[in-house]
């Protein structure tokens, strides 16, 4: 460890400018309706007391701001191998963090931080809903020598020659093995999350309209001149407007999004594991270690394929459904070769797909019953016996009979299980293709269920458990799902991997 950690020590000095602007953003939230009747009624205020109350709350955030900068200590307990926080004015606390249990460290860095000239660092374990650790204002070397002392992978002392080498390696600026391109950003901006930016848009129209109709409701707009107006043909030339319009915005809001978080993104190899950096406007650093790595998923559609790009997803530890969408580490924007280069440095070689189990076809029945046939009834039992209005719109049946068939065709079509002595690939999704990665010594617990209906037909399903989330195959030859599952148990009793 360095010695500079080892004795407690407060933040960068400047950070009690991040502090104040901080604790002002909170206190601004929790008073600001009280701030809005102030707004409103500033002509009717005495200026010389609003100006004074301004500068005396403006002098009380100050001195709490400097209150935590000065009470905010951490350092490094090398007897115990612990990280130890403290913090608090009134209500001190103090955080313990084991360094074995240590999962993540992040360096991020916001546009307040950029300007100011400090760096955020986050520490983060396997079993917790949030940080454990947060120092928000510390300079660049520091955080990466205190990052290389959290994350040290070796749990016996290092001789002081190969401590030396590891901390330069860390503060060094060395070449990245991988850039993401802006052109493959942009590939990637224009042909993914569809169905995200249209929530987006769809939200944000329907916002509109409802206004647009409280706007013309209460101004008392004469309808049947606005129905007059709005011929057929003009309706249709809308149409054909707004469809274009959302297309293009789609693909705008993709674009801008990619752009912003992972614009300038690094890959660099630094003591067996992966610092990668990114981000336009807030940038964020972040160490993979290969070890710790539960579910590495691969994403890639018809486009992507057409331009050799793909998405890496990776999965650490969590502590729950909520923080598992949180945790996700996206590499977008590789190409074949640097997929398989990444994936070799986390699992030493790169995964290959083994015996495949698919699903059994009455899979497809019941998805085509629950998405197809229940819902169509359930709108023509609507249209007939309680709006028959509805029937008005029966002709978009087979439109949606056709898209979401295919939906459903292609996704059972893709729902594959592979299985190798090494890897468990679980491959889905109808337009974006997810195969997703584990190794069978990272599986924390196994589910498996069989109704009792199908035990003629010999099928059920698994569900596999890991710090990372969960895999789930429906309906395979519950058979030889069993062996695997004996398997699998096996080698997870027999197995000495550290990946906590």
């Amino acid at each position: 460890m360095e010695d500079g950690f080892k004795q407690p020590q407060r933040q960068s000095s400047i950070g009690v400018l991040l502090m104040f602007v901080n604790t002002l953003q909170q206190w601004g939230r929790a008073l600001w309706p009280i701030a809005l009747v102030y707004v409103f009624k500033i002509d009717e205020l005495n200026k010389a007391y609003l100006f004074t109350g301004i500068t005396f709350f403006l002098i009380v955030i100050g001195i709490i701001a400097y209150l935590k900068y000065l009470n905010f200590t951490f350092y490094l307990d090398d007897e115990n191998k612990e990280f130890v926080i403290n913090e608090g004015i009134l209500n001190k606390t103090k955080t313990i963090i084991q360094l074995n249990k240590i999962q993540q460290v992040n360096i991020n860095q916001s546009l307040i931080q950029r300007f100011i000239g400090v760096y955020e660092l986050d520490v983060d374990t396997a079993g917790s809903s949030k940080k454990e650790g947060r120092i928000k204002a510390i300079s660049h070397p520091s955080a990466l020598s205190l990052k290389a002392s959290l994350l040290e992978n070796e749990k016996v002392e290092a001789d002081s020659e190969k401590l030396e080498m590891a901390l330069r390696s860390e503060t060094a600026e060395e070449r990245p093995f991988m850039e993401i391109s802006f052109l493959s950003l942009l590939k990637v901006g224009i042909t993914s999350n569809y169905v995200k930016s249209l929530g987006l848009i769809v939200a944000f129209v329907a916002t509109v309209f409802e206004n647009s109709k409280n706007f013309i409701n209460q101004y008392d707009f004469d309808d049947e001149k606005i129905d007059a107006y709005l011929d057929k043909t003009r309706i249709i030339q809308s149409v054909a407007i707004i469809a274009f319009l959302l297309i293009s915005a789609i693909l705008i809001i993709n674009l801008i999004r990619v752009v912003f978080r992972y614009f300038d993104y690094k890959i660099t190899r630094q003591n067996g594991s992966l610092l990668l950096s990114f981000g336009l406007m807030s940038t964020k650093s972040t160490i993979i270690k290969p070890e710790k790595v539960q579910i590495v998923t691969i994403t890639r559609n018809f486009f992507q394929k057409k331009m050799n790009i793909l998405e890496l997803k990776i999965k650490q530890a969590t502590s729950g459904e909520k923080e598992e969408r949180k945790s996700v580490i996206e590499i977008p924007g590789c190409n074949e070769t640097e997929s398989v280069e990444i994936l070799k440095l986390l699992f030493l070689k790169a995964p290959e797909k083994g015996i495949m189990l698919k699903p059994n076809y009455r899979k497809l029945v019941f998805s085509i019953f629950l998405s197809i046939v229940l819902p169509l009834t359930a709108y023509f039992t609507f249209a007939k016996y309680i709006e028959p209005r509805f029937w008005d719109y029966a002709y978009l049946a087979p439109l949606y009979v056709f898209f979401v068939g295919s939906i459903v065709f292609f996704g059972f079509k893709n729902n594959r299980l592979f299985i190798n002595d090494d890897f468990i690939i679980k491959q889905s999704g109808a337009w974006d293709v997810d195969n997703m990665i584990i190794e069978p010594g990272k599986i924390q617990a196994i589910t498996t269920s069989q109704l009792f209906w199908h035990k003629s037909a010999d099928i059920g399903s698994i569900t596999i458990h890991t710090a990372g989330g969960n895999i789930a195959f429906q309906l395979g030859d519950y058979s030889k799902i069993k062996q695997y599952v004996n398997l699998w148990l096996f080698e997870l009793e027999t197995s000495n991997s550290n990946w906590m």
